[in-house]
C-alpha cells in the first residue's frame, strides 16, 4: 500500500507532457491482482489479503527496447460489492489490465460478465484491455484458447484493443510481455485520438 516510487532512470524524453499512464487492475476477488502489483513493484511474490478498497503504486517499468515507463496503477477490490465503484475508477482511464484466474472454470462466466460490462461503458469505449490469465503455472488451467472463447473475447466492441497475455504472478513470468503490448496499444490510441482532433 503507499505510493512508493522506486528511483530509476526518468521517463523516456520523447513524451515530455505525459508523466505516466493511468492504470486500472481490475478483476474478480482472488484472481491475483494484488499479487500482479506487488510482483510489478518489488519483483517478488508478496503475501496479500484480499482488497477492501483499493491499492495505487506509481511503477517505472524498462520495456522492451530499455525505455523507462512510470505506470500508475490502481488495483480495485473484487469482491461483489465493490464492483460497482470500478466505473469511478476507469474514468479517463488510460488502459485496463483485467485478471482472471485460469483454474477457475466455474467463476468463468461472471468475469465474461463484469469484463464485457466494463468494457462496455461509454466512457472506456476504445480503452485497451489487457486480459491476464494468472496461475497458468497450475496443471489444470485452462488454455488461452478456451480461455478467449470463455471470456467471449470476440464480441467486445471492435473500438477495444485488447491482448490476452498468459502468466504466473507469483514468479512474475509474462507480465511484462502483457505491459509492453498494453503500452503499444495505449500509444497507438494515442496516435490515432491525435490524428482525429487534427481533422476536425
Amino acid at each position: 500500500m503507499g505510493n512508493g516510487l522506486s528511483d530509476q532512470t526518468p521517463i523516456f524524453s520523447s513524451l515530455p507532457s505525459f508523466h505516466s499512464f493511468h492504470i486500472v487492475i481490475l478483476g474478480l476477488d482472488s484472481a491475483g491482482k494484488t499479487t500482479v502489483l506487488y510482483r510489478l513493484q518489488f519483483n517478488e511474490f508478496v503475501n496479500t489479503v484480499p482488497t477492501k478498497g483499493f491499492n495505487t503504486e506509481k511503477i517505472k517499468v524498462t520495456l522492451g527496447n530499455s525505455k523507462t515507463v512510470t505506470f500508475h496503477f490502481w488495483d480495485v477490490g473484487g469482491q461483489e460489492k465493490l464492483r460497482p465503484l470500478w466505473k469511478s475508477y476507469t474514468r479517463c482511464t488510460d488502459g485496463i489490465v483485467f485478471v482472471v484466474d485460469s483454474v477457475d472454470v466455474e467463476r468463468m462466466e461472471e468475469a465474461k460478465t463484469e469484463l464485457h460490462k466494463i468494457t462496455r461503458i461509454s466512457e472506456n469505449q476504445g480503452v485497451p484491455v489487457l486480459i491476464i490469465a494468472n496461475k497458468q503455472d497450475l496443471r489444470n488451467s485452462l488454455s488461452l484458447s478456451e480461455i478467449e472463447k470463455m471470456l467471449a473475447m470476440s464480441e467486445l466492441s471492435s473500438s477495444t484493443p485488447w491482448h490476452l497475455q498468459p502468466t504466473c504472478a507469483i514468479i512474475g513470468d509474462g507480465l511484462k510481455e502483457g505491459l509492453e503490448k498494453l503500452h503499444d496499444m495505449i500509444i497507438k490510441r494515442r496516435k490515432m485520438l491525435r490524428q482525429q482532433k487534427k481533422k476536425r
